[in-house]
C-alpha cells in the first residue's frame, strides 16, 4: 500500500446493509490511511420504513452522500435507473480507489454495474451465498461484475470458483455482521424495551418479506402467517418488510393489527437494538434472513416460511415450514419452550478487523479492473 490515502467509497441502502457493514466503516473512517464517503440511498430516506440515514448520523458516521431514489411507487427497475443516474456523478467527482458494497440489492447492483463501465473496481461483501429468491441472481450478478470478493466461508468462495472467479481475488473474512452479533457493547434489554416502549415480558419476533417472484400468493400467505401468531397467543415484536415490490400487500395485513394488544409493530429497529431483542427472544419467525445468519448464535430458534431461504445454511435450529396456518401452529408450540445450543455457523466474529488487514495490504490495490472467466479444468 502506497503512502498517499486510498479513497474508498461504501454503498448503503437499508437497515440490514449497514448493520453489516458498520463496524467497517467506522474502521476505515477512523484510520489515517484511507479517505472515505459513504453513499447513502433506498430505504434509508424513506419515512415509511423509519428513515434510517438517522442511525448513521448517530453513528457520526462521515461523508454522507445521501441520493433519493425512490419513492413507495417506485419499481425495481425504475430504482435500479435512478440509482445509476446518482452513482455515476459522484464516481467521477470522488474517484474511488475502490468501491464497496454489500450483498443482493438493487441498488448495490446499480453502484457495481456504474463502478464497472467506469474503470472503478469493486469489492463485493457476502457473494458466493446462495437463498432461493430473486436476491440469489441479484447477488451473484454482483459477483460477476466485481473484482474483489469478502466471502463468509469456503464454501462461499468454492461457489465463485464454480461462476469463474479469480480464487487469488477471493479472501474468506466470515460475516461482517457477526462482529455486531459477539459484540459486548450491545444495549442491556431494559434499555431496549424503555427506547421502543415494549412491555412484553416474553415475546418472539416476526419478520415477513415479500417474495418479488411469488406476488400472486403473497396477500394469502400473509394473512396465514397474521392469522397463526395471532391464535397461538403469544406477544410478538413485528418489523417492517424490505421495499421490495409487493411490500405493500404485507404492509396492509400487518396495519390492520396496529392495535393489538399483543402485537407491537415497528417500521424499524436499530440494528444493536434488534439483536438485543433477537438474543432475548422466544424464536423468529418469517422469512428474513436473520432467522438463518443472527439466530443461531445466541441459541435462539428460527421458524422459517416459504422458500425465500430455501438453500440457505439448515441446522436443526431451523424448522422449515409452508404457509400453512395448522402447520405453522405445531410449529410455534415445538419451538416457544425450546432450549438449543448457540452455533457459529459464518465465523467467530473480527471480520472488520480482517478487512482492514487486506485493505492495509499490498493484495488488493493492484487487481486489474479487466476481468476474466477462469475455468475450472
Amino acid at each position: 500500500m502506497t503512502s498517499s490515502k486510498k479513497k474508498i467509497l461504501f454503498v448503503t441502502s437499508t437497515r440490514a446493509d449497514y448493520g453489516k457493514i458498520k463496524s467497517l466503516i467506522i474502521k476505515i473512517q477512523k484510520n489515517k490511511k484511507f479517505s472515505s464517503k459513504v453513499f447513502v440511498t433506498g430505504m434509508h430516506n424513506l419515512k415509511l420504513y423509519g428513515k434510517t440515514i438517522g442511525e448513521l448520523k448517530m453513528d457520526k458516521i462521515s461523508g454522507l452522500i445521501v441520493h433519493n431514489n425512490q419513492n413507495k411507487f417506485s419499481k425495481m427497475d425504475e430504482i435500479l435507473i435512478n440509482t445509476i443516474r446518482g452513482f455515476s456523478p459522484i464516481l467521477k467527482k470522488f474517484k474511488p480507489d475502490l468501491v464497496v458494497i454489500h450483498g443482493d440489492r438493487t441498488e448495490p447492483l446499480a453502484c457495481a454495474l456504474s463502478a464497472l463501465l467506469n474503470n472503478f473496481n469493486v469489492v463485493h461483501i457476502e457473494g458466493g451465498e446462495v437463498s432461493g429468491t430473486v436476491d440469489e441472481m441479484l447477488r451473484h450478478a454482483i459477483s460477476k461484475i466485481s473484482h474483489i470478493h469478502l466471502v463468509s466461508n469456503k464454501t462461499a468462495k468454492k461457489r465463485l470458483v464454480q461462476m469463474g472467479e479469480n480464487k487469488k481475488n477471493i479472501f474468506i473474512v466470515g460475516s461482517p455482521d457477526v462482529d455486531m452479533i459477539l459484540g459486548k457493547d450491545l444495549p442491556n434489554l431494559a434499555k431496549v424495551k424503555k427506547r421502543y416502549d415494549i412491555t412484553f415480558n416474553n415475546y418472539a419476533i416476526g419478520i415477513l418479506h415479500p417474495i418479488t417472484t411469488n406476488l400472486k400468493n403473497l396477500k394469502r400467505e400473509t394473512k396465514v402467517f397474521i392469522s397463526a401468531l395471532v391464535k397461538s397467543n403469544l406477544n410478538y415484536i413485528l418489523i417492517y418488510p424490505n421495499n421490495d415490490h409487493g411490500s405493500d400487500i404485507v404492509l396492509n395485513e400487518m396495519k390492520k393489527y396496529i392495535n393489538y394488544k399483543k402485537f407491537k409493530i415497528f417500521p424499524s429497529i436499530r440494528f444493536e437494538y434488534y439483536l438485543t431483542l433477537l438474543k432475548h427472544s422466544r424464536f423468529i419467525i418469517g422469512n428474513s434472513s436473520s432467522g438463518i445468519i443472527e439466530a443461531p448464535y445466541y441459541g435462539v430458534s428460527t421458524i422459517n416460511l416459504g422458500d425465500r431461504q430455501k438453500n440457505r445454511l439448515q441446522s436443526n435450529l431451523i424448522k422449515n415450514v409452508n404457509f400453512v396456518e395448522k402447520s405453522i401452529l405445531k410449529s410455534i408450540t415445538f419451538v416457544k419452550n425450546r432450549k438449543i445450543k448457540k452455533r457459529k455457523f459464518f465465523g467467530e466474529g473480527k471480520s472488520a478487523e480482517k478487512i482492514l488487514k487486506l485493505f492495509l495490504s499490498n493484495k488488493i490495490w493492484n487487481i486489474s479492473n479487466q476481468k476474466n472467466f477462469i475455468d475450472i479444468i
